[in-house]
């Protein structure tokens, strides 16, 4: 499969697909199952566990936060729980790091371990580890693509290259899309290793695009965000209502993108939508 450097532009028309969320029904599982209880037991949170991990799901899954960053997340939702149940020794230090260290992963909190500080960052550390043990643990069966995802991207494929543009390690990537039958569909795949998702859609129109020529499908804040500072278009895959957000890329939207009427009332509607959906 084709990466940022060895791929050539073949079509007029360029659809940029997330995968966690927005592609693949991953994201739920991973944070109800995973993220989720592992901060519970990490620290020792057990008392007060069905309000927290209700409001961790808010956080990372049903509001305009939804895709923070795992650290970002964590430091929010112990300060919340350090104001609300009890005392978290250290948060105030772990959400300084979380609001301007340049570098969020397991690797900078090793960093800053090895330079002796506040035991927190140990914990956050732990935590994330754990973290990634139990998404690797998770059934096969758990990890899918959302209802009509696989049918959208073979008819966007039909006049379209397609990109998977995705912030989750490539190596999972590849081998949840080869197993569900998605791969056959993309033509480069781009991951955390590569950048942001902003940088690789400014690299992928490097190519040759033309900025209305682009599409960024997405579920998340984020997503937006990278569409909107490459100045190429958003269309959102809605939380809860995945598979009707991919019915209508199909019978509307890839449409719009081919005519090129998504601009204006289209994009804005869907704009709309996208903010609605997650209580903005």
């Amino acid at each position: 499969m084709n990466t940022l450097s060895d791929f050539t532009k073949r079509k007029t028309y360029l659809v940029c697909v997330d995968s966690d969320g927005c592609a693949m029904d991953t994201m739920d599982i991973k944070h109800v199952t995973c993220f989720g209880p592992c901060m519970v037991a990490e620290w020792g949170l057990e008392a007060w566990r069905e309000p927290i991990l209700a409001r961790w799901n808010e956080i990372n899954l049903y509001t305009l936060t939804r895709g923070i960053n795992r650290f970002k997340g964590l430091a929010q939702a112990l300060a919340e729980i350090h104001a609300t149940y009890t005392p978290i020794d250290g948060v105030d230090a772990l959400c300084r790091w979380a609001d301007t260290a340049p570098e969020l992963s397991n690797g900078a909190l090793e960093a800053l371990i090895a330079d002796g500080a506040h035991p927190i960052f140990g914990k956050a550390l732990a935590w994330s580890v754990a973290v990634n043990t139990a998404i690797r643990s998770l059934p096969e069966s758990e990890v899918k693509p959302f209802p009509l995802a696989r049918e959208a991207l073979a008819f966007a494929h039909e006049r379209a290259d397609v990109a998977i543009v995705s912030s989750a390690n490539r190596g999972a990537v590849l081998e949840e899309w080869a197993r569900h039958g998605l791969l056959p569909h993309t033509d480069v795949v781009l991951t955390q290793n590569d950048g942001s998702k902003a940088y690789c859609i400014g690299e992928l129109l490097k190519k040759g695009y033309t900025p209305d020529h682009v599409l960024m499908c997405g579920d998340a804040p984020g997503d937006r965000a990278a569409a909107q500072k490459n100045g190429v278009f958003y269309y959102p895959i809605l939380v809860r209502q995945e598979a009707a957000s991919w019915q209508e890329f199909i019978a509307e939207g890839f449409g719009h993108l081919l005519d090129g009427t998504y601009g204006g009332d289209y994009q804005a509607k869907k704009l709309i939508q996208f903010n609605k959906n997650l209580g903005g």
